[in-house]
C-alpha cells in the first residue's frame, strides 16, 4: 500500500510532523484556518518552529507528480486520498479548568468524512487516557458509518514537541506509539520510525501511550510547584532560592528545576486532564491539584513581591511606570496561548501601575484580541521606574536594562538569568 498521509491541524505540533513526513511521503497538511494556509503555502511560519529555508524544501503546489511533499490546504477533498489521517489539534480547558474536546470532536467528524475502508486514524493530541477510543472513535464511527477495528483503526502517538527548542526537534526526540490492534500498533510504529531519527517506543495500548503523555507534563508540574513553594519560603528567610539550588544540583540524583511561572498549553493545562478522569473514577488527585493550585498562584505572589521592592526602595507605587520584557509563554516563542505573562502584567495593574508591555516575538493583534492589552513594537526611548524580566528572549539577556531605569529604580528578574538584579524570583 502507497502511505500517503493527512496531518490535520497545522500548529506548533502538526507543522515539525508534517514537514517532517513530506520528506518521506506525499503530504497534505490540513487546517480550516485559511489565512494559516496562505501563510504556508507562501512559505512562512509565524510560529518559528519551522525555518522559511526548511519549508520551501518541502512545499508543493500539487502532489499527484510527487512522491513526497507538503500541500497545505483547507479543501476537505484535498484530504479524500489519503490513509493515514494524523490529528494534532490542540487540547485546552475552559475557565473552569474542565478538558475542552471540542476541537478533536471537530476534527474527528471533518476526518469522518472522508475516512474509507483500511484507514488509520492517529492522534497526537494530549488527552486523558481513553479519551482516544471513548471519545474520538464514535465520533468517526457515526460520521463515516464504518466499524472500528473491522473497517478502520486508530493509533496514538503522543506529541513531545518543546516550542521555541531548536536542538529538540520532533525527529530527535525519541516517540512513544501505539495502536488500536497489535498489528496495527506495528504499522504505527514503522511510519514514525520511518522519519524519526531518535527512534520509537511501542506501548502495548493506546491507553498507556495517552496516560505516558499526560504523566509526562503533570510530573514537571508537580516539580515547578515544589521550587516554587521552596522560592517563597526562602524569600521569607532572605536566602537566594537560586544560590540553594545550585549548591543542591551538585548532588549527582538532584532535579534542576527553578521557580517561574508555569504557563502555556501543556504543563498549565495537562494535568488537569489526568484530574478529570481521576475524580470520574471516584479519586481526588491532591498532589496533583495542589501543584496546579500553587503555581497558578504564582503571578498574584511576583506581584506582590514587586510590589514590595518598589515599597522599600522608596518607589511610589501608584502611577510608577512599568516596563514588562516579555509576554509569551515562554522564551524564544511566540505563543501567547495561556501564558503567565498576562497574569503577572493585570496583578501590577490590580496596584495602580502603568505597565509598558514588549516583546518581539508576540503578535500585537493577538495579544489584543485574546487578552485586551497592548504592546509596544520597539523598545521606547523612555525611563521606567521598575523592568521586570518576565521572559527570557534571548534578545533581552544582552540589553542594557539601566539605560531604561530612572535613578532609583529597580529591575525585578523572574527568571532569575542576570547576573545583575535587584531582586529576582
Amino acid at each position: 500500500m502507497n502511505i500517503k498521509i493527512a496531518v490535520i491541524g497545522l500548529g506548533y505540533v502538526g507543522l515539525p510532523l508534517a514537514r517532517l513526513f513530506a520528506t518521506k511521503y506525499p503530504v497534505v497538511g490540513y487546517d480550516i484556518n485559511q489565512k494559516r494556509i496562505a501563510e504556508l503555502s507562501s512559505g512562512r511560519d509565524r510560529t518559528l518552529e519551522v525555518s522559511d529555508d526548511i519549508l520551501n524544501k518541502v512545499l508543493v503546489d500539487n502532489l499527484d507528480s510527487h512522491q513526497s511533499g507538503l500541500l497545505c490546504s483547507s479543501n476537505l477533498e484535498d484530504i479524500a486520498n489519503c490513509n493515514y489521517y494524523v490529528v494534532t489539534v490542540p487540547t485546552p480547558v475552559d475557565k473552569n479548568n474542565r478538558p475542552d474536546l471540542v476541537p478533536l470532536y471537530k476534527s474527528s467528524e471533518a476526518v469522518g468524512k472522508v475516512l474509507k475502508k483500511g484507514d488509520i486514524v492517529i492522534y497526537e493530541s494530549t488527552v486523558y487516557p481513553g479519551a482516544t477510543e471513548e471519545e474520538c472513535v464514535p465520533v468517526l464511527e457515526r460520521v463515516s458509518g464504518l466499524k472500528f477495528n473491522v473497517d478502520f483503526f486508530a493509533g496514538y502517538s503522543p506529541e513531545r514537541i518543546n516550542p521555541g527548542d531548536k536542538e529538540h526537534t520532533v525527529e530527535s526526540i525519541l516517540k512513544v506509539t501505539a495502536g488500536s490492534t497489535p498489528e496495527i500498533g506495528l504499522k504505527v510504529d514503522d511510519l514514525y520510525k520511518s522519519v524519526i531519527t531518535a527512534g520509537t517506543y511501542l506501548a502495548p495500548t493506546i491507553k498507556v501511550a495517552e496516560a505516558a503523555k499526560v504523566i509526562e507534563n503533570s510530573q514537571r508540574d508537580i516539580n515547578i510547584a515544589f521550587v516554587n513553594e521552596l522560592a517563597k519560603i526562602f524569600n521569607l528567610l532572605n536566602i537566594d532560592t537560586h544560590a540553594v539550588l545550585e549548591a543542591a544540583s551538585t548532588k549527582w540524583n538532584f532535579l534542576p528545576f527553578k521557580p517561574g511561572l508555569v504557563g502555556g498549553h501543556c504543563i498549565g493545562v495537562d494535568p488537569y486532564y489526568l484530574a478529570q478522569k481521576a475524580q470520574e473514577v471516584g479519586y481526588h488527585p491532591e498532589i496533583i491539584l495542589a501543584g496546579r493550585k500553587l503555581n497558578d498562584s504564582m503571578a498574584s505572589y511576583v506581584a506582590s513581591q514587586i510590589v514590595k521592592l518598589m515599597i522599600r526602595n522608596n518607589i511610589k507605587v501608584n502611577g510608577a511606570k512599568v516596563l514588562n520584557l516579555g509576554i509569551t509563554f515562554k522564551e524564544n516563542c511566540p505563543d501567547v496561548r495561556n501564558t503567565k505573562a498576562v497574569d503577572l502584567v493585570k496583578a501590577l495593574q490590580e496596584y495602580s501601575l502603568k505597565v509598558t508591555i514588549y516583546d518581539p516575538l508576540a503578535s500585537i493583534d493577538e495579544l489584543q484580541h485574546e487578552y485586551s492589552l497592548e504592546s509596544v513594537v520597539e523598545l521606547p526611548n523612555e525611563k521606567f521606574d521598575l523592568i521586570v524580566l518576565t521572559v527570557a528572549h534571548s534578545e533581552f539577556l544582552n540589553l542594557d536594562l539601566y539605560q531604561y531605569l530612572n535613578p532609583g529604580g529597580v529591575i525585578y528578574d523572574v527568571k532569575g538569568i542576570l547576573k545583575e538584579f535587584n531582586l529576582r524570583l
